[in-house]
């Protein structure tokens, strides 16, 4: 399916304040990039480059006053997401140097104090795959789904112990109990077809089978239409935007998704 997404995003600086963003979709990941623009006014000069997963960047530095950031792409996309229920653990003996990142603690995902949930919850499960639909069942049941509670990132034992969240917040204490039972698990943020309200969203994936499988625990079922943005340990490396400096308020953010091809 081809999929038009945008994000435009309006801000109102008190001084000359550098923004480091992420708003580019990636190319490949089972998606292609057939058209994009990106636009900025009052026009800046930007510095692309690429962090430490592969994800687009963009620096700038952007003046006082009223400053406004237009992205629009796009994109091939699968209908359907993957799914391999059976799919086997990788031993982490046997995992590929840059999977073993995902499988460490982060700022967001103390995946070193869900251990014994996690073996809770995937108790009579197949190791692999199986666990993984575990535990997103079990973050569906358990966490509330509720969108725009959470204005700042929380982590995976805040989520935990107040019982709901945005959907990053889902995503990072799933990622946080596959972590625990040894299964590298990364945070996405892209676009969502059909998403409501519609936002940027986050969901989750984990490598299981020799590849890296979606989850995401606030949709009953796995819909495919995705566009990813970026992806990282949590939150802290998929931020759509850095400020740095004082003075700087994001106005509003509009996000668009519109079906433009179904059959390709």
């Amino acid at each position: 399916m081809k999929l038009g997404v945008s994000c435009n995003l309006h801000f109102q600086l008190d001084a000359p304040t550098v923004l480091i963003l992420m708003l580019r979709p990636l190319n490949g990941i089972q998606q292609w990039i057939t058209k994009s623009s990106y636009v900025v006014e009052p026009d800046v000069p930007i510095i692309e480059s690429k962090d430490n997963y592969g994800n687009s960047c963009q620096r700038l530095v952007a003046p006082p006053g009223e400053f406004i950031i237009r992205t629009s792409a796009e994109v091939i996309t699968a209908e359907y997401i993957d799914s391999a229920p059976g799919a086997h653990f990788i031993e982490i003996q046997n995992l590929p140097y840059q999977i073993l990142p995902y499988l460490l603690p982060s700022r967001y995902c103390e995946s070193d104090r869900f251990g014994d949930l996690a073996r809770e919850i995937v108790s009579d499960a197949l190791p692999g795959y199986d666990q993984v639909g575990k535990i997103t069942d079990w973050v569906r049941r358990s966490i509330q789904y509720i969108p725009g509670s959470s204005d700042l990132p929380l982590s995976a034992i805040e989520v935990h112990n107040r019982g709901y969240g945005v959907c990053r917040d889902l995503a990072q204490l799933a990622i946080a109990l596959c972590r625990s039972i040894s299964i590298p698990a990364r945070l996405v943020v892209g676009y969502l077809y059909q998403l409501e309200p519609m936002d940027l969203h986050a969901w989750f994936e984990a490598y299981i089978g020799d590849r890296w499988y979606a989850f995401d625990a606030t949709q009953g079922d796995l819909r495919g239409g995705r566009v990813i943005i970026a992806f990282g340990r949590d939150a802290a490396d998929v931020s759509i935007f850095h400020q740095f400096g004082l003075g700087c308020i994001l106005k509003g953010m509009d996000v668009q998704v519109n079906l433009l091809n179904k059959s390709l």
